[in-house]
């Protein structure tokens, strides 16, 4: 059947940017200037002041960021990093790409972010850092994996991948550990129209390290004193950024109201389990996920497509159930049981309340 409400509307987004997305892009095309340069300078003066951090570092990709954010600390072979099994890939692939070994400690269950105490009790003396992801638009709880960090001397990366402009107790998102490291993918609540990602901090001699590392290694062209990668943002998707850039606050505002609206009409559907959000959060919905009870979430998912109603899972496997990870045997059941339950409804900035409508009405009906 023909798609009747998208998951998300990047149509209407581009249609919305048209006349400053095409100024922009034919700027860059007359300027000859297509790797770096004063376009790539300038999206990442604004990021920084957007964020309030005095470094933002561009990159090829929020998976990159991970990886060299990791590799900026100083984390490789023979360490242990403790992160979330409900995240997409990226997160455990970077830092298997760093040398070093990922460590599943499981989620809360009512955010899908990491367990705080879970964490704790994953300490052993081999770790050097944690990675908690601010998922589906909702911090993690930072105060106290702050804490616990502070309490043995691990680093931290936010993937804020997913929470873009995201607050923890007011703070943004990304600042409050020693990378924040951010997709540009195209989904994204900010998002370019390719690849790209983001790392942040505030440490002058870390953001040293990431721009050397993004730069295959080098300071200076042709002299190089690590082994690095080529990780820099693309011009055009530069360009395209900082038109999005200044909508940002007004399009997670809409995000926010459209998923206030699903609260408010989804509220008394028996076997739906509605997204949490507490109240030191500034929830920012990059997906409006609900859990499906029962056993029906495949059921309801395959109603809702035949009536044109675009929706996703985010994830169907916990990542410590993918064959790269099947011999640690491990049981995490609260990974698990998201994994079994979540659906994840159309959202975004251009989400028509009528279209909303459509999806309960077809939601209804699919759990009838």
């Amino acid at each position: 059947m023909r798609e009747r409400v998208p998951m998300l509307d990047l149509a209407a987004e581009v249609e919305f940017l048209w006349e400053p997305l095409q100024g922009a892009i034919q700027e860059v095309l007359r300027s000859g200037q297509f790797i770096l340069g004063p376009e790539v300078e300038a999206l990442e003066r604004e990021l920084a002041a957007y964020l309030g951090v005095r470094h933002a570092i561009t990159l090829n990709s929020g998976t990159d960021a991970l990886v060299i954010a990791l590799r900026a600390l100083g984390v490789g072979p023979g360490d242990e990093v403790i992160t979330t099994p409900f995240t997409f890939f990226a997160t455990v692939e970077a830092i298997c790409h760093a040398g070093a070994t990922p460590v599943f400690a499981d989620i809360d269950p009512d955010t899908f972010t990491l367990d705080p105490d879970l964490a704790a009790a994953a300490v052993t003396p081999r770790t050097r850092a944690i990675v908690p992801v601010h998922l589906f638009g909702h911090a993690a709880e930072m105060a106290r994996l702050r804490d616990l960090a502070g309490a043995h001397g691990l680093r931290v990366v936010e993937d804020v991948a997913q929470a873009f402009g995201g607050r923890f107790r007011g703070r943004l998102l990304g600042t409050l550990g020693d990378f924040g490291a951010f997709s540009f993918f195209p989904s994204k609540n900010l998002g370019a129209y390719g690849d790209g990602g983001l790392l942040i901090t505030a440490d002058d001699a870390l953001a040293d390290a990431a721009r050397m590392l993004r730069a295959h290694g080098s300071r200076r062209k042709y002299y190089h004193e690590r082994v690095g990668y080529n990780s820099r943002l693309d011009v055009l998707q530069a360009a395209i950024l900082r038109v999005k850039l200044p909508h940002m606050d007004e399009w997670n505002r809409r995000r926010q109201a459209a998923a206030a609206y699903y609260q408010e009409i989804l509220a008394d559907l028996p076997g739906v389990v509605l997204p949490a959000v507490r109240p030191e959060v500034e929830h920012v919905f990059h997906q409006y996920t609900i859990r499906i009870l029962n056993g029906r979430r495949d059921e309801v998912q395959r109603a809702l497509s035949e009536r044109g109603i675009s929706t996703m899972v985010y994830y169907p496997v916990p990542l410590h159930r993918l064959p790269v990870f099947r011999h640690l045997n491990l049981s995490l059941p609260a990974a698990e049981a998201a994994a079994r339950e979540v659906l994840s409804l159309p959202i975004g900035p251009f989400l028509r309340r009528d279209q909303q409508d459509e999806v309960a009405a077809a939601l209804r009906a699919a759990l009838r």
